[in-house]
């Protein structure tokens, strides 16, 4: 909550009296208050939503919850509290217009010590109740006529006269468009009977292709008109024993023609679970109906053509049961339904759950921190012991809490599904649900014994999939219970909201709360476009039973209780049109799936947008692995408990971070995750550096090759010239090198004779060359890098008349280090006198010696 840094003028509190030591609403010193300057302008409203305007706006107004000072604003959607001090939005003080569940007018003349009664001001309050758990109260300055411009800003806003005045059909689907939810029924129907592989469509629809069926089941299209029944959706799933003639006859036995249907059906075993409505059997309950018994038996079906068990679980206290039947309703008889087991679960009715919830808001203000009298609990009672409380007080508010009855309806309702879930599962039975019209107590019981048999219903998916079947295609009134916008009238629609007048009822202060000075309140006003007799928090009973099981089996759901308290927060603020009106029928025949945005869509904007996996939404607990199968829990851990994440966030905000946990273990997750990314992107660059050092490896093994090959070349090259040049000096040689690497041989054997000047080169490489020497006479030698050497000799000679084999002849005596003294040769094999002539005009001789 915002709680602002400064106030320009102090206000005295309600809970600092100095003249009063009991609980009362203190005497403000609203004369005194100066009028709060504008700051309210249209470059402020950043906190505004898509086509959202403002109507009406109150200034120097004072939250009593909190004491807090500020602005207050009535849009076309909300109504918002804009702390004086920061300019921020107070969450305490700012409700959508549809949450509103009454608002009154209150003028509270606080008694003064004084003997000047008549000069005392009156306080100007505005008390607002929510459907949320809160009540609210607003205090105005006196003889400003604020107050009044608010109420008739709320008045107008909460019930538009033309239902297209509605924000959620002004903003339209905006970013969150709604895709068909009959086409997500269809899907959910496939799964249920095998068929995944097959995709739902529009087309389908209208055609009527999506009566599919398996051995046992079948897609029935009796109702795609909704001329059989009007709350029923336009599919439905039987037995396909049952033909659709079968299917019109057997409705007219059950209340509202809500014949039995089946919900869900085990993929293995093939037991159902089913619901309906209560059957028709009269004050005698003596009425029967032949096709109503062969539907039902067709229920208890096996493949093999046997029967099981069936157990007929009636939602209601059996006295009430007998009490319908005076209506023309009841409940069944065993003895006419084969091999049957009739219990009753004793669950209350609506107004029974309509009275505890509101005995348990009343606790909640009550004794909360945040009191809508701005007073704490603990100082209610006065004393001075534990901070102003008593023992005797605390144990009376917990009594209290007891008897608002809310968590033993909870308990009930839990048993109820957790017993239909184990017969199904563990005894293979079908069981058969219903209560007095089969949309209330009965869709409790069927979703959440469906949440427990099936894991998928635990999921994001899943959980769309089980609200959007059993709560929305199957009729539950949410315009009824939950104060959703409704249609008026019957037959021609003329799609108008009527207003309603001001309830005669005046809501009852607490005996605890009773002021001191004297109330003047004006019946308060509905915001609930129907009859609030109906009103009813059936769907906010059953989240409650969800957010238990989600308590009990932390590790066997994909969502988390922040999803939940942000699910009912959207469903109650009719920001979207998901859950307008009180039947399939009505919602398609305003076009709300194409008018509004989807619920589903900006739930699922909101995870992706900021982080699926550590999003406030995400359990981060969930084991899909651990809990695959179905959840049975012992009665003995079905004990409910506040739900603190709902029931305590207003009253005692402190003391509702039950996600505190969760919030921790998300940023435990978040860093883990960064870290994991972290490691990857770590081994990543380990990874790229290891390729690179075996490249380098690699590369530095060729080389260390290489260099041995050359070293060893240059050993092999530095021994065949260490022969060379020994072979030349035993032939009495000179050789003589120089810096370019050519070496001359002078040969000096005869020095009588003209001695003839051989000139060797030696070249490295492939490449073979001779370089002519300056003087003529002259031999050259080349010599390769390969194993074999060849030595070049050039002669020239004076005697023309020598042939080829002489000249050999003498080289060879005189070069060659394997010849003997008698002309022959210490190598024969070496083949080492190659005679090539490369000019007739310049013979030159080309030695070839291999050295091994």
């Amino acid at each position: 909550m915002d709680l602002p840094k400064h106030r320009p003028t102090p206000t005295t509190s309600l809970r600092d009296a100095s003249d009063s030591s009991t609980g009362s609403w203190d005497a403000l010193e609203w004369t005194k208050i100066e009028p709060i300057a504008r700051f309210v302008s249209p470059a402020n409203l950043d906190f505004l939503l898509d086509d959202e305007r403002v109507v009406a706006e109150g200034h120097g107004v004072v939250l009593v919850n909190t004491d807090d000072a500020g602005v207050l604003i009535v849009t076309n959607f909300r109504l918002i509290f804009l702390s004086e001090g920061t300019r921020k939005v107070i969450a305490l003080g700012t409700i959508p217009l549809a949450t509103i569940e009454k608002f009154n007018k209150t003028a509270v003349k606080v008694q003064s010590n004084t003997h000047q009664s008549d000069k005392t001001p009156t306080q100007r309050l505005l008390q607002v109740i929510g459907k949320d758990m809160r009540i609210i109260v607003f205090g105005f300055r006196p003889r400003t006529k604020q107050r009044r411009a608010i109420y008739d800003a709320l008045l107008k806003c909460t019930k538009p006269p033309v239902l297209w005045d509605l924000y959620a059909f002004t903003t339209g689907p905006s970013s969150f468009k709604n895709t068909s939810p009959m086409v997500r029924l269809l899907d959910e129907y496939f799964r249920l009977i095998g068929k995944a592989s097959h995709r739902a469509s529009m087309d389908m629809i209208e055609s009527g292709s999506f009566t599919l069926s398996n051995d046992l089941w079948r897609i029935s299209s009796v109702n795609s008109s909704y001329t059989m029944c009007q709350s029923y959706p336009f599919a439905l799933v039987v037995p396909k024993s049952i033909s659709d003639d079968e299917v019109l006859q057997a409705c007219k036995f059950r209340a509202r023609c809500r014949l039995p249907v089946i919900s869900w059906c085990h993929p293995v075993t093939g037991a159902v679970l089913a619901r309906s409505s209560q059957p028709l059997v009269g004050l005698m309950m003596n009425m029967r109906s032949n096709m109503d018994e062969k539907l039902v038996a067709a229920l208890c079906s096996n493949r093999d053509g046997s029967r099981r068990k069936l157990y007929i679980a009636d939602a209601r206290p059996r006295k009430n049961a007998l009490a319908n039947g005076a209506m023309g309703g009841g409940s069944e008889s065993s003895s006419n339904y084969f091999q049957s087991e009739i219990l009753f679960f004793g669950i209350d009715n609506i107004h029974a759950m309509r009275e505890s919830f509101v005995r348990l808001r009343e606790f909640m203000d009550t004794h909360g921190r945040t009191s809508s009298d701005g007073m704490s609990s603990f100082l209610r009672h006065g004393g001075s012991i534990w901070g102003g409380g008593n023992l005797s007080s605390m144990s009376a508010s917990v009594s209290t809490l007891g008897d608002s009855g809310w968590l033993l309806h909870v308990q009930n309702v839990l048993a109820g599904a957790a017993w239909i879930a184990a017969r199904v599962a563990m005894e293979k039975a079908s069981v058969l649900v219903h209560c007095s019209d089969g949309w209330d107590r009965t869709s409790q019981l069927v979703s959440l014994a469906n949440l427990l048999l099936d894991p998928y219903y635990r999921t994001f998916r899943g959980f769309q999939a089980l609200v959007e079947k059993d709560w929305l295609a199957f009729g539950h009134p949410f315009s009824d219970r939950v104060g959703t916008p409704s249609i008026s009238g019957s037959g021609n629609m003329s799609f108008e909201l009527p207003r309603q007048q001001s309830s005669t009822s005046i809501i009852p202060s607490s005996p605890m709360r009773q002021p001191s000075g004297t109330f003047v309140s004006q019946p308060p006003v509905s915001s609930h476009a129907h009859n609030s007799n109906n009103y009813s928090p059936i769907f906010l009973q059953w989240a409650d039973c969800v957010s238990q099981l989600l308590r009990m089996y932390p590790f066997a759901f994909e969502f988390s209780a922040a999803f939940l308290v942000d699910f009912l927060d959207c469903m109650l603020s009719s920001r979207f049109g998901n859950f307008f009106f009180n039947s399939e029928k009505e919602r398609l025949q305003c076009n709300v799936f194409d008018s509004c945005g989807c619920l589903w869509a900006y739930l699922a904007d909101r995870r992706t947008s900021e982080g699926s996996s550590t999003h406030a939404h995400c359990n981060p607990f969930y084991d899909p692995l651990k809990y695959s199968g179905p959840l049975l829990p012992p009665a003995a851990a079905l004990a409910p408990t506040i739900w603190p994440q709902f029931h305590l966030r207003w009253a005692c905000p402190e003391e509702a971070q039950g996600g505190e946990l969760e919030a921790q273990c998300r940023k435990i997750i978040l860093k883990n995750s960064e870290m994991q990314k972290a490691k990857e992107v770590a081994e990543r660059k380990a990874r790229e550096y290891t390729i690179a050092m075996e490249s380098l490896n690699a590369e530095l093994r060729r080389e260390k090759l290489l260099n041995i090959s050359s070293m060893n070349t240059a050993k092999r090259i530095t021994k065949e010239n260490t022969d060379i040049k020994r072979a030349i000096r035993s032939i009495g040689c000179k050789i003589h090198i120089s810096s370019s690497g050519d070496c001359i041989v002078d040969i000096e054997n005869n020095p009588v004779e003209a001695r003839p000047n051989l000139y060797c080169s030696s070249r490295q490489g492939s490449r073979q060359g001779s370089r002519q020497g300056s003087r003529q006479g002259s031999s050259s030698a080349l010599i390769n890098d390969k194993k074999d050497l060849s030595v070049s000799v050039t002669e020239d000679d004076d005697d023309d008349d020598d042939d080829g084999n002489n000249v050999i002849g003498r080289i060879c005596e005189s070069l060659c280090p394997f010849r003997t003294g008698d002309g022959g040769c210490r190598w024969p094999n070496g083949g080492c006198a190659q005679l090539v002539i490369s000019s007739p005009s310049e013979p030159r001789i080309f030695f070839l010696i291999r050295l091994r």
